[in-house]
């Protein structure tokens, strides 16, 4: 059973205990509404329950607080920073606002990024873009962790690789936010952490054998999570790990030849603006036919309809907003530890 809490009271408390750890606060308010706003679209591996791991990382240096992102080049339409491990939703969401005036006036712009620290979800980005228009992609790796294996292979070589993309309509934007495994390595932690098993196989044993038992992962040698696919048809999501690792690490300078250095993200960040395209009238007439082709395909026997993507999580957005966010015990738990250990007020259950 979930209870729900006030959702500007949770963006507060977050962002408290980020600034309580030495965390400027144009940094903590960053990450604290990422956070947030990932936890509010349903990606709740990749939303508060990162909180605690955040100030561990603080704790150990693995996370800098303080500074700027290091220029590696700067041609204009595209910007390399080395990210320094400074906080991810800080850097992405500088680097957003970064490249929408350089998107405007060349067409499209692109940021890499080398050692970010960890981003948290990719679609709590996505919308800074749409609102003001723009189309944006954004593909990751972290090159220091391997967990997924190559198509035909049982060793890890890759990690989950998201692909996030964010397109405007006239109405609510198109938002994406996809790994390119079966599972995440969040996931994967919270089943085993849990003592749970998957509901249908997404990881490899060490021995090749299809699993649902997140265990294999620590056996030795590890096992692997499967690519998008899984055996049928993996090769595809494969080539989609290798669109993300080529994009976010190979074009940033911070791949796989780059020595593991802890938690870490390599970025490719891009945003196109479609008045520099066909034109946005343009654009929108034929994204609107295409959201509207969607909506009225016929549904399947039983089913909804069709939902495109991010619907759902704008909706969820909309009722956490309206009547709180819903936490599960475990971490409304870990949470008010800390409020306690940092002297902070203790969450309290939103009020209708």
């Amino acid at each position: 059973m979930q209870t729900r809490y006030c959702t500007q009271a949770l963006l507060q408390f977050s962002q408290d205990l980020f600034v309580a750890k030495g965390m400027p606060l144009e940094k903590a308010a960053s990450t604290a509404q990422v956070l947030l706003r990932g936890e509010c679209f349903g990606k709740t591996t990749h939303g508060l329950a990162l909180l605690p791991a955040y100030l561990r990382e603080i704790d150990s240096g693995g996370m800098t607080l303080h500074g700027e992102p290091v220029v590696l080049q700067d041609h204009q339409a595209c910007l390399s920073w080395d990210g320094c491990k400074l906080p991810g939703p800080w850097l992405l969401e500088r680097a957003i606002n970064e490249a929408m005036p350089r998107a405007k006036r060349y067409g499209m712009a692109s940021v890499n990024i080398q050692r970010s620290h960890h981003t948290a979800s990719l679609s709590a980005y996505l919308q800074m873009a749409t609102e003001r228009g723009f189309i944006i992609q954004i593909t990751l790796t972290d090159p220091g962790h391997s967990s997924v294996a190559p198509f035909g292979g049982t060793s890890a070589v890759l990690t989950s690789n998201p692909i996030a993309f964010g397109a405007p309509t006239s109405a609510e934007p198109i938002l994406i936010d996809m790994s390119t495994s079966l599972a995440t390595n969040a996931a994967v932690a919270r089943q085993q952490a849990r003592g749970t098993a998957f509901n249908y196989p997404v990881l490899l044993d060490n021995q090749g054998r299809v699993s649902c038992d997140p265990a294999v992962m620590h056996s030795n040698p590890p096992g692997t999570i499967l690519p998008l696919g899984g055996l049928e048809a993996g090769h595809k999501g494969f080539a989609m790990g290798l669109i993300a690792e080529v994009m976010a690490g190979c074009l940033s300078g911070g791949g796989r030849a780059t020595p593991s250095t802890g938690w870490s993200a390599s970025v490719n960040l891009t945003l196109f603006d479609p008045r520099a395209c066909a034109g946005n009238s343009a654009y929108l007439q034929h994204i609107d036919a295409l959201v509207s082709a969607c909506h009225s395909a016929t549904p399947r026997p039983g089913g909804d309809g069709v939902r495109l993507p991010g619907e759902q999580a704008l909706h969820r957005t909309r009722d956490c907003k309206a009547n709180g966010t819903p936490l599960p015990p475990d971490l409304a738990k870990q949470l008010n530890a800390l409020a306690l250990h940092y002297q902070l007020p203790a969450l309290e259950p939103h009020q209708e």
